[in-house]
């Protein structure tokens, strides 16, 4: 699984591509811009004002020793389902073993006196795993566990109905956390993690319901994972694996290295609204092989400028995006809040680029280039029926492939200064574009039909947005880069009612 936006995604023949030898970027391409010290907008500080938990025990909470290592382990396992627990201040300690986690019953709930401290001392793997129902965490620093790759610390094994509550995951490898159904992340701070913020992947898939509100997601993917393995899409503040269902509302994600959010995979159903996204080395956001999500209200700055100027500087013509939409639509028959993918009532301010509507002609149910391995669209539940001549042929050959259609990007305000991202060219885009089909040599996408599709007859449209500063758009593929009147103007049509500046730059 992972994003396909690299080379590979380019055939060297037949389509010869414009490259830019001059990328007019300013600056080394490794740097990465200093931590935001504050938010630029009302978001809540969750990691410098943490809220504390009650400094005495609740009546009937059974009380965990900091000085008795493995105490929080043992009495979970020898008290009933639905037992409080109260954490005194200090510094907990599991048994010194990887596998020493905490494995709660239904219902358990566990709390934090001030300065309470969950820490894996880098020994432990795991804080909080197991299967168990509607376990409540909230007032606990969770920190030092050693997660392998793709895996979580607290929540590990993605069980249903948690609530993660007034609680810092950090300083951790892997996940800080993972995700289960009905799951509520709310007012946390997931800072510093070695992969993510969250990772809310579940293995028998079915993660419905999800609620991620109110966190600061920052500093995540410290471990640098896309140049540990390139390519890999495993990195980011938030990543999500086939949600059906996801609010994602009043989170300051920033400074993280790679994307700020990212769902990936038959996503469906997700209204993201109200974040503060800013200062990530990567997109602010990824919406990739997923359906139907409302993206309104967002503040998104300075995102991108990291990736963006290192592809840019490595002579890539592609117009690498702030909101990339890769192989993403709305699909009226898959049941949603929406049947579009609606843009709208955004800011995005001084970006490495806007937003890039895109879909790679040549990623299907059974192409070699599904980089989401043995997986298929929500409209075919069979793989294997996405094969020659029945591909060819509807409705096979509409549903097996992720379409990038129906994409509503309105009533937003997009404002570049060029001088402040440090850049004189390729930071400055828009896209809706495919590439040339090429493979496999049984694929009934060869040749432009994509790009003519995502360009002319999808339902992707611009429209009643503000722009202030130069913005150029790419159409069709990489090689076709317009200015705002032939963007405008027969065939496109984009951006009606539209505002752009005016010759001098207002």
């Amino acid at each position: 699984m992972g994003i396909e936006w690299r080379h590979r995604a380019w055939p060297a023949a037949p389509l010869v591509l414009t490259v830019l030898v001059a990328t007019g970027c300013e600056g080394a391409s490794d740097a990465r811009p200093k931590p935001t010290a504050a938010p630029s907008t009302s978001v809540a500080r969750v990691c410098a004002e943490p809220v504390a938990g009650p400094a005495e025990p609740p009546a009937g909470a059974v009380r965990i020793d900091p000085a008795v290592p493995g105490d929080l382990a043992a009495k979970t396992m020898s008290s009933p389902p639905h037992t409080t627990f109260w954490l005194g201040p200090g510094t907990h300690r599991l048994e010194p073993d990887r596998y020493a986690q905490v494995i709660p019953k239904e219902g358990n709930h566990y709390l934090g006196a001030p300065g309470a401290v969950l820490d894996g001392g880098r020994a432990s793997q795991y804080a909080f795993g197991g299967t168990a129902r509607d376990v409540t965490i909230r007032h606990l620093t969770v920190q030092g566990f050693a997660a392998p790759h793709n895996e979580g610390v607290v929540n590990h094994d993605s069980a249903d109905g948690w609530v993660i509550e007034h609680t810092t995951v950090q300083n951790n490898s892997g996940a800080g956390l993972m995700a289960g159904a009905r799951q509520l992340v709310r007012a946390n701070c997931l800072r510093n993690n070695g992969q993510y913020g969250m990772n809310a992947y579940q293995a028998a898939g079915g993660i419905s319901g999800l609620v991620v509100e109110g966190n600061e997601i920052v500093g995540n993917n410290t471990d640098d994972w896309e140049r540990r393995q390139p390519e890999c899409g495993c990195s980011g503040g938030v990543k999500f694996w086939a949600v059906n269902g996801a609010d994602v509302r009043g989170n300051w994600v920033h400074d993280n290295r790679g994307a700020g959010l990212w769902a990936d995979t038959n996503n469906n159903d997700f209204r993201i609204e109200d974040n503060l996204l800013e200062d990530n080395d990567g997109a602010a956001l990824i919406y990739e092989t997923s359906y139907n999500a409302v993206v309104r209200r967002n503040t998104i700055r300075r995102n991108n400028l990291v990736e963006g100027r290192r592809y840019a500087e490595d002579g890539d013509d592609f117009p690498f995006a702030t909101v990339y939409v890769s192989e993403s639509g709305g699909e009226p028959r898959i049941p949603a809040r929406t049947d579009r993918i609606e843009i709208y009532r955004n800011v995005l301010e001084d970006n490495w680029s806007g937003i890039t509507l895109w879909e790679n002609a040549d990623r299907f149910c059974n192409s070699p280039a599904n980089t989401s391995s043995g997986e298929c669209t929500l409209l075919v539940k069979d793989v294997d029926r996405c094969v020659q001549p029945a591909i060819a042929r509807a409705p096979l050959y509409a549903d097996c492939r992720w379409k990038t259609q129906r994409v509503d990007i309105h009533d937003n305000r997009f404002v570049l200064d060029k001088s402040a991202v440090g850049c004189t060219e390729k930071c400055d885009r828009m896209g809706v574009l495919a590439n040339y089909g090429t493979y496999p040599d049984w694929s009934p996408y060869q040749g432009h039909r994509v790009a003519e599709a995502i360009t002319g007859t999808q339902g992707n449209r611009w429209r009643n947005n503000v722009y202030r500063g130069t913005w150029k758009f790419v159409v069709h593929d990489p090689s076709k880069v317009l200015d705002a009147e032939q963007w405008r103007g027969a065939p496109y049509r984009q951006d009606a009612g539209s505002t752009f500046p005016t010759r001098d730059g207002d």
